[in-house]
C-alpha cells in the first residue's frame, strides 16, 4: 500500500505569508494546555442570562427558534459564490443517483458542502456509513436504526423503580399470559428479584443506577456548556431544552452502551456539527429523527479513535500521545526548521496545543460555520478523519511559522 503524503501545497510560501491579528488569536489559542473540560466564560453566562430575561413571551420563543435555525448563516457569506453553486448541483445530481458514487461524492464534499443547499445532512451521513449508496435501501435502513435507537433508550434510560413498577404488574397478572404479554410486560426471567434501592449486588439495578448517576450528572454540566453562544443549544427556551436533552440521551446511550469507555469530557462537543446538521435537515421526518440518526453517526465517527478517550492506552500505540507525536513527526518532515525550534529550543510540549485540537475534531479553534466546512473535508476522507486532521493541525503551525520562529511564543521556565 502507498504511503499517503502531504500535498505539496503545505510548503508553499503562502504558509510563510505575513502575520495578522487572526494570527494573534490563533496563538492565543494553541499555546493554552489542554484543559480538564470545556468550560463556559463568564461573559458568555451573562450573555446567556440576559437572553433568558429578555426572551420571556411566547413571540420571543419563536423568534428566538427562527433564529436558532438560521444561526449558521450569521457566520455565513450574504450569498452563495458560483462555484458553491456549481458544487452544490455536482452534489445534490450525486446523491439522487440510484447508487451513488462515493468516490466521486467524497472527491466533491473534500471541497466543502453549500451550506445553502441544505445537503450537508444527506451527504454527512453517506460519508459515515450510516446510509449506504443504493438509495432504495435508505428507507429500511433508517427505519431499522431508528426502532433500534429507541429500543436502546427504552432499556438503559429507564428508572429502577418503573423496572419494580413493572415486576410488581408482572406479578399481579402473573396467572393471565396473554394479558401481561398484551401490556408489553418484562417477562420474569428479565428480572432479578430481591432488588432494593440499598443493594450493593454487582447486578443491582439499583447499584448500577447510583454508578451511573455521576456520569449522567457530568453530561448534564457538559451539554449546558455547549457553544453556549448560540440558541440552539443554549438558554431555557423549550427549544433549545429539548436539543440539549436529545444531546444527553446521545451521550447517555452511549456511555452505558460502550462501558469501556462511557463518556469522556469533551465528546459533547464532537456530538453538536452532528446533531446540528441532522436537526436542520429541511426534510421534516429526517429533523424529527435527528437524534436517532445522530447516535449511530456519532459512534461511527468515535470508532476510528475512540482509543483517544481511554485513559489506560494514553501511551499505546493507539492512545492520544502516539497521535501527538505522529502529528510531531510531520511537522518535522515538512518544518524542520518550526519544529527544531518548538521541540528542542523553546521545548514547547506539543501536547500542549495538540491535544486539544485532535480530541475535539477542531471545534474550539473556529467558529462553528467554518467548523462544519473543515469537517467536510475531515468526513470525505476515505481512511476517516484523522490523518487529514494531522494534516491540516501541522497546516495551522506552518501557517504562523514566521511568527513562532520570531519567539512570540512563551519560553519554559
Amino acid at each position: 500500500m502507498v504511503k499517503k503524503r502531504v500535498p505539496e501545497w503545505l510548503n508553499s510560501s503562502l504558509w510563510s505569508s505575513s502575520t495578522s491579528n487572526e494570527d494573534d488569536h490563533r496563538l492565543s489559542v494553541a499555546v493554552q494546555p489542554p484543559p480538564s473540560s470545556t468550560t463556559t466564560t463568564t461573559s458568555q453566562q451573562s450573555n446567556n442570562n440576559n437572553h433568558n430575561h429578555i426572551h420571556t413571551s411566547k413571540e420571543a420563543e419563536v423568534v428566538v427558534e427562527a433564529e436558532a435555525e438560521a444561526e449558521i448563516e450569521t457566520h455565513a457569506p450574504a450569498g452563495p459564490s458560483a462555484e458553491d453553486i456549481s458544487r452544490q448541483a455536482q452534489l445534490l445530481s450525486e446523491i439522487s443517483k440510484k447508487v451513488v458514487n462515493m468516490r466521486e461524492l467524497r472527491r466533491i464534499a473534500s471541497q466543502g458542502i453549500p451550506d445553502t443547499a441544505g445537503i450537508r445532512s444527506t451527504v454527512w451521513k453517506l460519508l459515515l456509513g450510516y446510509l449506504p449508496p443504493d438509495r432504495s435501501l435508505w428507507p429500511s435502513e433508517m427505519a431499522k436504526k431508528r426502532s433500534q435507537y429507541k429500543q436502546f433508550k427504552d432499556e438503559l434510560l429507564m428508572n429502577p423503580s418503573e423496572v419494580t413498577r413493572r415486576m410488581d404488574k408482572f406479578k399481579s397478572c402473573e396467572k393471565d399470559d396473554s394479558k401481561c404479554e398484551s401490556r408489553c410486560l418484562l417477562s420474569r426471567s428479565e428480572i432479578t428479584h430481591g432488588e432494593h434501592p440499598l443493594s450493593l449486588g454487582k447486578t443491582s439495578i439499583w447499584n448500577q443506577f447510583f454508578q451511573d448517576t455521576e456520569i449522567i450528572e457530568q453530561i448534564d454540566r457538559d451539554v449546558k456548556r455547549t457553544h453556549p453562544d448560540m440558541h440552539f443549544f443554549s438558554g431555557n427556551l423549550p427549544f433549545a431544552k429539548s436539543n440539549q436533552e436529545a444531546l444527553k440521551n446521545i451521550l447517555i446511550v452511549f456511555a452505558k452502551l460502550n462501558p469501556g469507555i462511557r463518556y469522556v469530557q469533551g465528546m459533547n462537543e464532537i456530538l453538536a456539527p452532528l446533531f446540528y446538521v441532522f436537526r436542520n435537515d429541511p426534510d421534516e421526518e429526517y429533523a424529527a429523527s435527528a437524534e436517532a440518526d445522530t447516535f449511530f453517526c456519532f459512534v461511527e465517527l468515535l470508532s476510528g479513535f475512540r482509543d483517544h478517550f481511554c485513559q489506560q492506552l494514553d501511551n499505546s500505540v493507539v492512545g492520544i500521545r502516539s497521535t501527538i507525536t505522529k502529528l510531531s513527526q510531520l511537522l518535522k518532515e515538512h518544518d524542520e526548521e518550526l519544529w527544531r525550534h518548538l521541540e528542542v529550543t523553546t521545548k514547547v510540549n506539543p501536547q500542549f496545543y495538540a491535544f486539544r485540537w485532535i480530541t475535539l475534531l477542531l471545534t474550539q479553534e473556529f467558529n462553528f460555520a467554518d467548523s462544519l466546512h473543515i469537517w467536510d473535508t475531515l468526513l470525505s476522507d476515505l481512511d476517516g478523519p484523522l490523518e487529514t486532521l494531522l494534516r491540516v493541525c501541522c497546516a495551522m503551525l506552518i501557517l504562523i511559522r514566521r511568527r513562532l520562529l520570531a519567539g512570540l511564543l512563551p519560553r519554559k521556565n
